[in-house]
């Protein structure tokens, strides 16, 4: 039977755990540890401020879909026009 989605999140919160380990009590070096991963440091400082905030929690994969909805185009063309106020500017 394969493994059930949550199960998954935890292989890689595990993964990524073991990750910041290495860095922290064998390599002592973040560079040779990301390029060894092949993942970015700045990718390797998200998930360990993510652990420090939020433990294993935070080192499961998380949405990347947008948390704000977008403004429809009639609005913002609407929001454009009323904030410039139609005014004009020369140049001198």
């Amino acid at each position: 039977m394969p493994p059930s989605p949550k199960q998954q999140q935890d292989g890689q919160a595990q993964r990524r755990l073991a990750v910041l380990r290495l860095a922290e009590e064998v390599t002592g070096n973040v560079s040779l540890t990301c390029r060894y991963y092949g993942i970015s440091r700045s990718c390797f400082y998200k998930w360990q401020r993510r652990y420090q905030d939020e433990g294993i929690e935070g080192l499961r994969d998380r949405s990347a879909r947008r948390t704000t909805a977008r403004t429809p185009l009639r609005q913002r063309s609407s929001t454009r026009s009323s904030t410039c106020g139609g005014a004009t500017t020369s140049a001198r």
